[in-house]
């Protein structure tokens, strides 16, 4: 059963990790999918041929969602490119991170901006279409540190906190045009970002989560599904922690 046949999905920061994995499972229930990335441009475009195989429609576009012009342009193109826009995940962030008295403003400012700020973006955009088309689905991508805070990472946390109270004023906003808007709270998700860190370190997480172990990109990936799907019809306002049982 293809949960998202004939929609059409947007996953911002979808050349690696959470992101691409989000794009795959969206593509694989029939979702024709627009993502976007920045830097990894080999990446992005090797994304756009290997979705493709599914059989439904993919594009990769540069943008940078952390610019409002861009970010509204963007929209722009997918509606002009796929004819609308049903789903959007806002997934793009970065960590700067740093005990807070030795943040610099500019890793504070970096971290907002593109956690934050880009989702104020891209959401004012694609809410227009959907509003015109009277449905649709927000997945804003806020974090476990964004719901009880890390030190060293003031910046990140601040910004994922953010996303929380954003999703949910926006889920009140817009839920008379049947629009929803949730969030999705990873924990420790196993990626390229923690492949790096020292096995003691991993070790200790670990021992933490009540499942005592770390989680995959395609369990995050399964959370959008069921949030951008039809079978969370009556759920928004939400924060949905893929965690393992941390929180």
């Amino acid at each position: 059963m293809k949960l998202l046949e004939g929609k059409t999905a947007l996953v911002t920061g979808a050349s690696k990790g959470i992101g691409r994995k989000i794009a795959e499972v969206f593509a694989q229930h029939g979702a024709n999918v627009a993502f976007t990335y920045l830097s990894s441009v080999e990446k992005g475009e090797a994304l756009e041929q290997e979705l493709q195989s599914f059989g439904t429609k993919v594009k990769g576009y540069r943008s940078d969602a952390s610019k409002f012009d861009q970010a509204e342009q963007l929209i722009n193109d997918i509606v002009a490119e796929f004819g609308t826009l049903d789903i959007v995940v806002n997934n793009a962030g970065i960590t700067k991170d740093g005990l807070l008295m030795r943040m610099t403003e500019e890793n504070w400012d970096d971290v907002i901006n593109v956690n934050l700020k880009s989702i104020f973006n891209v959401t004012k955009a694609a809410s227009k279409v959907m509003m015109k088309n009277r449905k649709g689905s927000f997945i804003n991508m806020s974090s476990v540190v964004g719901v009880q805070g890390n030190a060293g990472q003031a910046n990140y946390a601040a910004s994922k906190a953010g996303i929380i109270g954003f999703t949910k004023s926006v889920a009140k906003e817009l839920g008379s045009r049947n629009i929803r808007a949730n969030v999705v709270a990873p924990g420790f998700i196993k990626t390229e970002m923690t492949d790096v860190l020292d096995e003691k370190v991993v070790a200790g997480w670990e021992a933490g989560i009540p499942l005592k172990r770390g989680g995959q990109p395609e369990d995050v990936a399964n959370a959008c599904l069921y949030l951008a799907s039809d079978l969370s019809s009556y759920v928004t306002g939400q924060v949905l922690p893929v965690d393992g049982g941390m929180l």
